[in-house]
């Protein structure tokens, strides 16, 4: 087995890739590499003050719409109806941060009613509607 044979006369090219200058190059990016590393992380060490820091994030609540199979109507778990429904999302339009409505819808209740209520959210001017689904098995 030669490696990097004689080229004969009616031979053009040589099939052998030479891999040397390759290995050259990368141990000299390694070694520079190897070089700068420490230098890099070398950093001036400050004792920094602590403080007590406070939460001045202040987080939206969420408000549980629900519409079971009957189509009636309950906000957090408490039964309203559609007069209601406007006033409390109209308090709740008003509020600052708005609350997140999540919208529970039952499955078997009609198209219709989950939209009026979809309405009603958005024309009281909240902006924070979801829709909580069940993965499927």
């Amino acid at each position: 087995m030669a490696f990097g044979g004689g080229l004969n006369d009616q031979e053009d090219v040589m099939s052998e890739i030479n891999v040397t200058p390759l290995v050259d190059v990368m141990l000299v990016l390694l070694v520079i590499f190897i070089l700068t590393v420490p230098v890099l992380t070398q950093s001036v060490r400050v004792d920094l003050p602590r403080t007590q820091m406070a939460d001045t994030v202040t987080r939206p609540e969420t408000v549980a719409l629900s519409v079971p199979e009957d189509g009636m109507l309950y906000w957090n778990g408490n039964r309203i109806d559609e007069t209601e429904l406007e006033k409390v999302l109209a308090e709740a339009a008003a509020a600052d941060p708005q609350p997140e409505i999540r919208l529970y819808g039952d499955r078997q209740v009609a198209y219709e009613r989950i939209v009026r209520v979809m309405a009603a959210v958005r024309q009281a001017g909240i902006e924070k509607l979801a829709f909580v689904t069940q993965p499927a098995d």
